[in-house]
């Protein structure tokens, strides 16, 4: 799950993923995560009650759709952090690498539960 000898390379991590929408765990701070995904197509519309999350974009685009907003669109470089309680759907038309940071308790789509959904145990790659 985590380096904690060493540096951590965050494409080296991403290189590793098989699978879109499969988010790991590659670090903790105090009571964040940082995990890494690479995502291509759409995940599911969903919402985190009671979390903020926050995408850094590695490579690629994605486009955040949002409830009520206007949406989103991040390129290399760039972050952004979707409000607790604000439905979101992230969209890839291109593989897209990323980074999340979210709290320890953030279910990877809220409550919607989808083929897509992975428990937090499986993004700490304990399953």
């Amino acid at each position: 799950m985590m380096n904690l000898l060493g540096p951590v390379t965050i494409r080296e991590e991403l290189d590793k993923l098989k699978e879109h929408w499969s988010p790991r765990v590659i670090g903790k701070v105090n009571n964040q995560y940082i995990k890494v995904a690479k995502v291509q197509g759409e995940l599911v519309w969903h919402k985190h009650d009671d979390e903020d999350e926050m995408f850094l974009i590695v490579y690629g685009q994605l486009l955040i759709q949002m409830e009520d907003r206007d949406d989103i669109k991040l390129g290399p470089g760039e972050f952004y952090v979707v409000p607790r309680g604000v439905m979101h759907n992230p969209i890839a038309e291109q593989e897209c690498g990323l980074v999340l940071i979210e709290t320890v308790t953030t279910k990877h789509t809220g409550d919607t539960e989808s083929p897509l959904t992975r428990s937090i145990e499986e993004q700490e790659g304990l399953r």
